[in-house]
């Protein structure tokens, strides 16, 4: 039986504590005023050229000299109505920019927050999917699985709040949710049949609670299984696990669009929903692979062989492949086509991020095609947990490259509020899942027709 060390949760404990300092550091230095987000930019562009200081600065906030020369051209109508829509632009990108460094802190709790949540729900897909593939290897691991899937109740409402938060104008994430957005423009107003904010938060609604309906629905046959002296449990976990498959695929497509897509609200992209379930599957595979190392480094799962490491490895590798194919698909498809509204999604993250775009297929390609193409490796723990740790480093750069370019522009850095971020769902993941695993009493589902053949599983 596992046992929640006092270390772990002590150290999970001050994780949450440290991110919700960093959290809060993030929304208190968010600028309040017009003037002091500009006072950030100039002081963010010193430190990268004297001169780009003073042109942002310019853009960011009303001149105050600016009403003697509409006065001194006053005589001149013409020039008196340029001078007018001049001041209108400036004004507008001021508030554009203080809108963005008001976004960071939102945005990188969003970030995280669905990193951490798309850990548990990836691992939810995955094992409704060995349910209704009836596989003979994986039952050994759907005790890990449904610990992992814990993390969906308080994910999934953290999710929930920030959500509401944002459609009651709390942050300006959404340029679609901007009051009168509509009114002067016409792509978005042909979208508002979909893209408003009741419609909005009844979708996420009915998402978040039919991921966390069917975990606690499948885990209660699951365990109900062990006891049973039939397989009636077992044939009604699959039929729910075929419907939780549909509802998934259908509801996982709609979270996307409106989640992130919808960040940029001008440009869509048909591969985007299959673009974030590889990258929510990929990581949730991996944390399956880690969360069952570390466990047979307790001395659990002793049932858990070297074959089932290298079975979980190998998804690992492929799913990274996919993920790839579909990053490159995306990517060259748009650039090829060159169509303003496609390729404006992809220039700034080129030319602001190009760092975090470019790195993030290096580390989410290279690393596991270099350290995982080999097959004994697939076998050994410590290059599971090395491959595993930059799959997910990749994967949370990811996360970022969709969100920030969106909310923040090229106003961006990395501090306080991300790692705190990171550190608060860090934290709460894992005061979460391992709290399951203390609440497993019996890690071995030995009821489930396929055990014996998943427990002598070799090749």
């Amino acid at each position: 039986m596992y046992t929640l060390s006092n270390k772990l949760k002590i150290t999970a404990i001050v994780c949450m504590v440290l991110g919700l300092i960093g959290i809060a550091m993030g929304f208190l230095n968010a600028p309040s005023t017009v003037e002091e987000a500009a006072a950030i930019v100039k002081e963010a562009s010193a430190h990268h050229g004297g001169g780009h200081a003073e042109a942002e600065e310019a853009h960011v906030m009303k001149m105050d000299h600016h009403e003697g020369e509409v006065a001194h051209h006053a005589e001149d109508e013409h020039n008196a109505e340029s001078t007018h829509h001049a001041e209108a632009g400036h004004d507008e990108h001021a508030e554009h920019v203080f809108h963005q460094l008001q976004n960071r802190p939102w945005s990188a709790v969003l970030i995280a927050g669905f990193f951490f949540f798309m850990l548990s729900l990836g691992t939810l897909v995955f094992y409704a999917v060995q349910r209704v593939a009836q596989a003979g290897w994986s039952p050994v691991l759907f005790r890990v699985m449904e610990a992992i899937t814990s993390y969906l109740v308080p994910g999934g409402i953290i999710l929930f709040v920030f959500f509401v938060l944002t459609i009651s104008h709390m942050n300006h994430l959404y340029l679609w949710m901007e009051p009168g957005i509509t009114d002067h423009d016409t792509i978005l107003a042909g979208k508002s049949g979909y893209l408003n904010s009741p419609f909005f938060i009844i979708r996420a609604a009915i998402f978040i609670a039919g991921w966390i309906g069917y975990r606690f629905i499948s885990r209660k046959y699951s365990l109900a299984q062990d006891e049973a002296t039939d397989d009636s449990n077992y044939k009604k976990n699959f039929k729910i696990s075929v419907f939780f498959l549909l509802f998934f695929f259908v509801s996982e497509s709609m979270m996307a669009w409106d989640w992130f897509m919808s960040l940029e609200p001008h440009w869509y992209s048909t591969l985007f929903a299959w673009y974030v379930f590889a990258t929510m599957f990929v990581s949730a595979i991996t944390v399956i692979a880690m969360s069952t190392v570390y466990l047979k480094s307790k001395g659990l799962l002793e049932f858990v062989n070297d074959s089932h490491l290298h079975d979980l490895a190998k998804f690992m590798f492929g799913l990274s492949i996919f993920w790839t194919y579909l990053w490159f698909g995306q990517f060259m498809l748009q650039w090829y086509a060159n169509i303003p509204e496609e390729s404006g999604y992809f220039l700034p993250r080129i030319e602001h991020y190009n760092p975090i775009f470019f790195g993030m297929v290096a580390i989410n390609f290279l690393f596991p095609f270099l350290i995982l193409m080999n097959s004994d490796f697939k076998r050994k723990p410590w290059f599971i947990f090395l491959a595993g740790t930059f799959i997910l480093i990749g994967h949370y750069m990811d996360l970022f490259q969709i969100v920030m370019p969106s909310t923040v522009g090229e106003h961006w850095s990395f501090g306080a509020p991300e790692i705190g971020s990171i550190l608060f769902f860090l934290g709460l993941f894992l005061i979460t899942v391992t709290s399951a695993f203390a609440k497993t009493k019996v890690w071995l589902p030995k009821r489930d027709p396929f055990i014996e053949e998943s427990k002598h599983f070799h090749y």
